[in-house]
């Protein structure tokens, strides 16, 4: 049986995708994080880092959002998710994959926690402030690679897609969120329009604004 343990609009978002993408049975398991259930003795028996998401799939147990993606991608090729392996377009799924996780997912986390990394408020929104204009350059070049794409492959939607769709929508809230980008804005509304993502906002209770 395939459980995956996640809280609403985090990183568990792009794995839950995948999930309802390829349309094999799982179990999800939402954590409360008032409740710091991702601290809990049995969860970081699972995961030690107590951050979600965590994919147990029968006997393995992984962590870290694009594992899991690519793990997915893997096990069920008949969803189509990611190129066959050895091409060139999966050279590019690989690049884009870990671009978004190393790069704008890395400098997402500069922008939400300043205070992890320096002292006092002024300092924070400082900051903040040059993460948000590090986040603006990566947005930038996404939304050029998507000038006259559907999606961000050429052979069509796959597991970059979620993965994009989510780091967009963590820019909702900011002055210049990623929706307000002439191709971005036009290629997450396609993403929101696939099933297998409106079922996973009804799941996690998500409400508007969506990205």
């Amino acid at each position: 049986m395939t459980t995956l343990y996640a809280m609403p609009s985090t990183a568990a978002m792009a794995p839950h995708i995948l999930l309802r993408e390829i349309g094999a049975p799982f179990d999800l398991v939402l954590l409360d994080r008032d409740k710091a259930e991702h601290k809990r003795a049995d969860y970081l028996a699972l995961n030690p880092h107590g951050r979600v998401p965590t994919l147990v799939d029968g006997d393995l147990v992984l962590y870290e959002a694009a594992a899991i993606c690519l793990h997915l991608a893997d096990a069920h090729p008949e969803a189509r998710l990611a190129p066959a392996v050895g091409t060139p377009e999966r050279a590019a799924f690989y690049k884009w994959l870990v671009y978004l996780t190393n790069s704008v997912q890395a400098d997402m986390l500069l922008y939400f926690y300043p205070e992890r990394y320096v002292e006092g408020a002024d300092a924070q929104a400082a900051f903040r402030r040059v993460a948000e204009a590090r986040l603006n350059d990566q947005f930038d070049g996404l939304d050029r690679a998507l000038d006259g794409r559907e999606w961000m492959l050429d052979g069509g939607y796959s597991a970059v897609d979620p993965y994009l769709f989510m780091l967009c929508r963590w820019t909702r809230f900011m002055r210049r969120p990623a929706r307000s980008l002439p191709n971005l804005g036009p290629y997450l509304a396609r993403v929101l329009e696939r099933p297998a993502v409106k079922a996973v906002f009804a799941a996690e209770g998500l409400a508007a604004p969506y990205f």
